[in-house]
């Protein structure tokens, strides 16, 4: 199964990157040469996807809105659909997947966060669709002990097989005492349009918010979700340390002389 629909959350208020997104939207602030988000849209084109829909928040989204649909359009992005849903309050990624859902309607979508930046030539979202099987399925990484009260948690439902699994179940940042792996989420997915249905009835979870690892949980439980275990991590670039890293990576990436 595949995608040509990406949905990209981008409504984050950008805490952890205090002052520089008191007015910049996170998702806007600049890795070398263009935004963070631009490099997300661009996977996603990558990927198969010829409509994007970007989910912005209330104060600042028309800032991110203007960047890709003014005048004169990016290069390479000229004939990619884009539309922007605004998640009015912030009540959690789970949610902000959901303000998509008229727009998505009935179709697969592949979702990317957009704190996270693949490295050069570290595409996943094409092995994602390999291992759906007509599933749902989500990307993970092997996590040591201090990553596991910070990321989404899968239960292993068999073994690892050419990167492949079977997820049976997720927890939302359990925690080292109480994580039932060390395969953790990190921000891509290959959705089925069935994982609207569940976020529309899910209660709050961890924080008090809509968490869409509760919902890939809900997914998982009923034998619908799939993994896909990637080599290398995603660029972080929701912090300040994750921004440095970013930077220089894709910063060397196009100018390979740097020292």
């Amino acid at each position: 199964m595949t995608a040509t629909v990406a949905v990209i959350p981008a409504a984050g208020r950008g805490t952890r990157m205090r002052p520089a997104t008191r007015i910049v939207p996170k998702a806007l602030v600049t890795v070398v040469d263009r935004p963070a988000v631009q490099y997300v849209v661009e996977e996603a084109v990558r990927g198969g996807a010829d409509e994007v829909i970007m989910v912005v928040d209330l104060d600042a989204g028309h800032l991110v809105q203007q960047h890709f649909l003014m005048e004169g359009r990016l290069p390479g992005l000229e004939d990619i659909k884009i539309r922007v849903v605004v998640q009015e309050e912030p009540l959690g990624l789970g949610h902000a997947v959901w303000e998509a859902a008229e727009a998505v309607r009935d179709r697969s979508f592949f979702c990317l966060l957009a704190d996270n930046i693949v490295r050069p030539g570290g595409d996943v979202l094409p092995a994602l669709a390999a291992a759906s099987q007509g599933n749902s399925a989500v990307c993970l990484r092997r996590l040591t002990d201090e990553f596991l009260s910070k990321y989404g948690v899968v239960v292993p439902g068999s073994d690892v097989v050419d990167r492949t699994l079977d997820v049976i179940g997720a927890v939302e940042k359990p925690g080292p005492e109480h994580a039932p792996s060390d395969l953790g989420l990190i921000g891509r997915y290959l959705f089925t349009p069935e994982i609207f249905e569940v976020l529309a009835k899910l209660p709050p979870g961890h924080g008090g918010e809509i968490q869409l690892t509760d919902a890939i949980d809900r997914l998982a439980s009923s034998g619908k979700c799939r993994g896909y275990v990637a080599e290398e991590d995603l660029l972080d670039v929701g912090t300040p340390r994750g921004l440095v890293e970013a930077t220089w990576v894709l910063g060397r990436s196009q100018f390979p002389d740097l020292e």
